[in-house]
Parts: structure tokens; C-alpha cells; sequence
């Protein structure tokens, strides 16, 4: 199925306009020509489409997804190995030594004990998290501002809507099913036991607060104030919408300001390019390395069945949930899906951060699985702020373990009442590293699991929870990813052939 186009123009004037984001191919081509001779071959009777530009863009993503993916395995394997040089130094009388190493290239410099540390694995990783979220602000208000700006179809945009809706929550009940049955399973066997005073320090939650308060944040009362965090997105994607259908409204009278959020997303989008291309795997290899080199084994060992038990829920769901919600909610072949998400996955992994994975994740969902833009400006912002399956899915079984460990009979009643706060803690949980387990003390308050063998446990998951949060974040926007693919393919806004590709 190809085309083939010979042009002879003597003088003319080609424009070329309504170019995708991210450059993948030409989407219209407005000639106006005084004399222009084409010759046009057709085979099967369809357009055919010249995927040379696809296939260069699907070319940089796998270099990238290569250099990523060994970045990660030498920031494991570098952080295993200082685990280890942790534990012989220690069990060994040289705490000092360890120590030394830990001030030059792991401790937090912004600690008030760190004044003489260095910290170079850290200083390098936090610039290349702050550089990306940098933009996230502007990026989520820009990309959905623009998104619902351009759809002129009103019942469009409200099915548009709807789906997205709903293929959030049912991926997310689905979640909170399925972590509440292996919970039950585990908790059955007898293996979430009491955790051992010796392990950690008591610690108080911070955020005890009613997880409906989520509801007063939508709206803020501030405008300047909700762009000056990254932690209120939800307020941005409110405003975002109601500025979006304003200017739908309006139509011709704000075309100024349309064109203005078109240069800031493309400015936007060459400063992420350049970012995550040049940068990536550096600051992937200094994350990974010093998450891991700052943990003991003794203060792995307490919670090993906790950790066991989220691990593989997540990897199951993440392995056969999604290729089963598209096989049967878009009807296309999950296979190709799973391959170009694989960077995306391994970037949420080393970062830890659904908004920091958030311009590499659109990226990939419209230069490589052929989404619209308009479907992925939508989805993916308002997915990385209110769809969290993998957060759901360690909320539950982390509050079953502190419930269990802590000496609270678990019933079916209690499960319920656990997956319901943990759906509604899941959509308020801010899309930064860590959000997920201090968010997980709203459900135990909530549930009034609050004895002091209760506030031990959840301080050990505090501690350790670095890596499940990482695992965490590759669930939540591989679902993101997801959820744009359903629904693209439900409008028919998915190119089939840049999919399969």
C-alpha cells in the first residue's frame, strides 16, 4: 500500500500546515500553485503513507529505551554492590569509612547535618528530576488547555470525556479488586506477622487529614498560587478545562492566544527532547545507584513479606491487566503496546515520578503507538493526576500489613472500606516521589488504625518504600498509556499502521 507523488513545479508556493506535535508526519499539505503536474499510483485502492519519518522517530526511541535500560541495570547492580559494602563495613567496625563514602556521594545535601556533605549521586539525579519538572506546570495546563481548545465537536469532547472517566475507574476498581484478594491470600497464609520494635522509630503521619478535602483543591482560590506548586495539578487541569472550553467558545476571537499556547508547547516540547535525549541516562544511573545504596538489609529484612507481596501484584497486574483491558476495551494487539512502553516504564521506575515520566510518556503514546494528540494532551495529564492504579494497589496491601501486624482483625467489611479510601486517597496522591506511602496515613486514620504497634509499621514502610514507589509509578503511567490507547481507538483517532510499526 504506498503512494507515489511526482512533482514538476515550475512556481509555487507550498505550505505545509497542521503539523503533530512532535513532527511525526504531515498531516495536511495546502498548495497554491500556478502550474504543478502529479502523477499518482495507488495499489489496493488506499492511500499509502511514506513512513520514513516514522520509522527514524521509532528508531531514536528504541537508542533511547537501550541506553535507559543499561542505565538502569549498571544503577542496580552499582546499587547492590553498596548495600553490600554497607553491610561488610559496618558489621566490620568501620562505620566511619562508610559514612565518609555516604557524605561524598549519597547523603541529602539540604539536610541540616549535611553542611560539609557532598553528595554527588544526589545533586546530579535531583537536577535531572528538577529539570523536568520544571515544565509540568505549564505542560499539564498548556497540553489540556489546547487539547479541548481545538475540538470543536462539544458532544466530542463530552465522550471524549466520559471514557476517559470511565476506563479510569474501572482500571482502578479492578486495581483495588485484585490487591485486596492477594492481601487476603497473604494475610490468610499468617505472613504479615507483627514487626519487631527493634526494627524502626516511631514516627507520626503527616498527613492525617480527610482524604475529601481532595474535593475543596479542585477549585483554587488563587489563580497565581495553583501555578506555584507542583503538588495542586489537579487545580491546573480544572483550570486548564475551564479556560479551554472558554476559548472553544469563542472561537475566532482568541486565535492570538491559541497560536501563543501552540509556540509554548512546541518550545516545551524541543526542552524535553533535549532533556530526557542528553540527560537521561545519567541521571537514571545516579538515581538508581543511590536509592538503593542508602538502605541496609536489617531494615529490609522486617517488611519482607510486604515488599514480596506488592512486587508481585504489581508485576501480574501490570503484565496481564493491561493487555487484557486493550484486547478487550480496544480490541488491538497488546504486543506492540508493551514494547514501546518499555522506556517509558524503565523512566517512571528510575525517577519515581509520574510527572517527571509525564513528557516522555506523551512522546512515546503519540509518536510511536499513533494517538492523537488531542486524545494524549487530554488523557495524560488528567491520568497523572487522578488515575493511580499502582499507588492503589500498594495502599491496600500496605494498610492490610499494618492492620494485620499490628493486632486489627481484618473483615470483608474493613477490605471494603480500605479499597474505597484507598481509591479516593489514590486520586489526591500528588504525582512526586514518596507521595504514596505519606498519603497511605489518610487511610489509617481513616480506618483508625492508630495504636502505637500500627505507627511502627507504618514507619517501616516510610523507610523502605522507595523501590515499591518506583515499581509503583511504572504501573500508574503505563495505565495512563493505556487508557489513551482505549480511547483513541473508541473515537478512531489511532493510527493503525504507526501502532503496529
Amino acid at each position: 500500500m504506498k503512494l507515489k507523488v511526482s512533482c514538476l513545479i515550475n512556481i509555487s508556493q507550498i505550505v505545509f500546515l497542521s503539523v503533530l506535535y512532535n513532527n511525526i508526519y504531515f498531516t495536511g499539505i495546502f498548495i497554491n500553485t500556478i502550474c504543478i503536474k502529479s502523477y499518482l499510483v495507488y495499489n489496493n485502492d488506499n492511500f499509502g503513507i511514506d513512513f520514513r519519518r516514522v520509522k527514524m522517530k521509532t528508531s531514536n526511541g528504541k537508542q533511547l529505551a537501550k541506553k535507559m535500560l543499561i542505565a538502569m541495570i549498571c544503577g542496580l547492580a552499582c546499587g547492590f554492590g553498596c548495600i553490600m559494602l554497607r553491610e561488610h563495613l559496618v558489621s566490620g567496625g568501620q562505620t566511619d569509612l562508610w559514612t565518609k563514602i555516604n557524605n561524598l556521594f549519597f547523603q541529602y545535601i539540604t539536610q541540616p547535618n549535611a553542611t560539609k556533605a557532598v553528595g554527588i549521586f544526589y545533586i546530579v539525579g535531583q537536577l535531572f528530576v528538577n529539570s523536568l519538572q520544571l515544565i509540568i506546570v505549564p505542560m499539564v495546563f498548556v497540553s489540556i488547555t489546547l487539547a479541548i481548545s481545538t475540538i470543536t465537536d462539544t458532544k466530542k469532547l463530552g465522550r471524549i470525556s466520559t471514557k476517559t472517566i470511565l476506563t479510569f475507574f474501572i482500571t482502578t476498581v479492578c486495581a483495588l479488586c485484585f490487591a485486596g484478594m492477594i492481601a487476603s491470600v497473604v494475610y490468610r497464609l499468617g505472613f504479615f506477622n507483627a514487626v519487631g520494635k527493634a526494627a524502626v522509630t516511631i514516627q507520626k503521619g503527616s498527613t492525617g487529614a480527610n482524604p475529601l478535602n481532595i474535593i475543596l483543591n479542585i477549585i483554587p482560590n488563587n489563580l497565581i498560587s495553583a501555578f506555584s506548586t507542583n503538588g495542586n495539578v489537579l487545580a491546573i487541569v480544572f483550570i486548564a478545562v475551564a479556560i479551554g472550553l472558554a476559548m472553544n467558545a469563542l472561537e475566532d476571537e482568541t486565535k492570538t492566544l491559541k497560536k501563543l499556547f501552540e509556540e509554548v508547547s512546541k518550545i516545551i516540547t524541543l526542552f524535553l527532547s533535549f532533556v530526557v535525549n542528553k540527560f537521561a541516562p545519567i541521571g537514571i544511573f545516579c538515581l538508581l545507584t543511590r536509592t538503593f545504596a542508602i538502605y541496609g538489609i536489617d531494615s529490609l529484612r522486617p517488611a519482607l513479606a510486604y515488599v514480596v507481596t506488592v512486587v508481585i501484584a504489581l508485576f501480574v497486574y501490570l503484565f496481564l491487566a493491561y493487555p487484557i483491558y486493550l484486547m478487550t476495551m480496544a480490541r488491538v494487539n497488546p504486543k506492540p503496546f508493551m514494547k514501546k512502553m518499555v522506556k517509558v516504564a524503565l523512566f517512571g521506575f528510575s525517577t519515581s515520578s509520574s510527572a517527571a515520566t509525564l513528557p516522555i510518556n506523551k512522546k512515546t503514546v503519540t509518536e510511536e503507538l499513533g494517538v492523537d494528540d488531542q486524545i494524549a494532551s487530554f488523557v495524560l495529564p488528567l491520568g497523572m493526576t487522578i488515575n493511580m492504579d499502582g499507588t492503589a494497589i500498594m495502599q491496600v496491601i500496605a494498610a492490610m500489613f499494618i492492620a494485620a501486624s499490628s493486632g486489627y482483625k481484618i473483615t470483608f467489611m474493613s477490605m471494603a472500606v480500605i479499597a474505597v479510601l484507598a481509591l479516593i486517597a489514590s486520586v489526591g496522591t500528588p504525582a512526586a516521589p514518596g507521595a504514596g506511602a505519606v498519603i497511605l496515613f489518610t487511610i489509617l486514620t481513616g480506618m483508625g488504625y492508630t495504636n502505637d504497634a500500627a505507627l511502627l509499621a507504618y514507619s517501616l514502610i516510610l523507610s523502605i518504600n522507595r523501590p515499591i514507589e518506583m515499581l509503583v509509578t511504572s504501573l500508574n503511567v503505563v495505565g495512563d498509556a493505556s487508557t489513551s490507547v482505549i480511547v483513541a481507538k473508541k473515537e478512531n483517532m489511532v493510527d493503525q499502521e504507526v501502532y503496529k510499526g
